[in-house]
């Protein structure tokens, strides 16, 4: 290893998606001075890796190239869609590395090309001087919504609890642009590291349909059938320590849609209230066009 190339695994079966197999994927190996890898998860019916997943292998990789400072933000723009049948390189470059804060450069690059890159700020916690947080918003607890059993969204070892039925495949449900998800996973991970990027993982997953919910006609059933949709930027701020075995609340508001795009705000809080973290994402929604021989380039 060290040249960026993978064996691919294109005659590979995936394997199940559950928490461990996030945790094999996310969990990336040095491989040389700042060059960080990722396993293939395999063939799969959609082979996109989703946005969430490589802006958690960034964060994931600076956390291992600087383990005396945290992950305070991290921001990465999708440039071109990275596959399930084939092994990822991140590659680090540190232009500034200080006692208070550093800053990591991020690429992410599968067979030699770039597929995105991105910014992640490193820092020393301190004692906070002053501190206040906003407030959680007043939804139902976890116990009060069933369990969201949508296909291709069932990963083993996570439970996840949409309120208000808010995700919905029917395009005449229509709704505020906004989004509330509970989510916990059955086990701890070894690793702080590992706890944020399992959180990280799911931030990038509820824009897009927050954004479709006002439009009648329109619902993720069309996505990549005949509307074409995808995250194009993410950015996640870390505030307080994360367990993924605990009840998160990630809420999501879209501020705008228009001129082909849509814009979100999110916050992640324990079920205690603590704002765990809070997010950006601009994601793409346009009308599908069918490029022959072109490769599905949306995450």
């Amino acid at each position: 290893m060290g040249t960026g190339e993978h064996r691919t695994a294109a005659d590979t079966p995936a394997r199940p998606w559950d928490q461990d197999e996030l945790l094999r994927l996310m969990d990336v190996q040095p491989d040389g001075p700042g060059r960080y890898t990722a396993p293939a998860h395999g063939t799969a019916d959609r082979a996109v890796v989703e946005a969430g997943q490589l802006l958690a292998d960034a964060v994931v990789a600076a956390s291992k190239e600087i383990p005396d400072q945290r992950v305070a933000s991290a921001s990465m723009v999708f440039s071109r869609a990275a596959r399930h049948d084939a092994g990822i390189t991140i590659d680090l470059d540190v232009p500034h590395r200080g006692r208070t804060y550093s800053t990591v450069q991020a690429r992410v690059t599968q067979d030699g090309k770039v597929r995105c890159a991105g910014l992640i700020l490193m820092g020393a916690d301190a004692d906070g001087l002053i501190g206040h947080t906003a407030p959680m918003p007043d939804v139902p607890a976890p116990e009060e919504v069933p369990p969201f059993e949508q296909p291709g969204m069932r990963v083993g070892g996570r439970e996840l609890r949409v309120v208000g039925d808010a995700y919905d495949w029917d395009p005449a449900h229509v709704g505020p642009p906004e989004m509330f998800v509970w989510i916990r996973f059955a086990e701890a991970p070894p690793a702080a590291r590992l706890h944020a990027a399992l959180m990280t993982q799911s931030v990038t997953h509820w824009t897009i349909a927050a954004a479709l919910r006002p439009h009648a006609g329109y619902s993720e059933a069309m996505a990549h059938k005949t509307i074409s949709t995808g995250i194009s930027k993410a950015t996640i701020a870390f505030h307080d320590e994360v367990d993924v075995t605990e009840w998160l609340l990630y809420a999501t508001q879209v501020v705008y849609t228009g001129r082909g795009s849509a814009q979100s705000e999110g916050r992640v809080y324990s079920r205690s209230g603590r704002l765990v973290a809070s997010t950006g994402v601009h994601g793409m929604i346009r009308p599908l066009v069918h490029r022959p021989g072109a490769a599905d380039m949306l995450l």
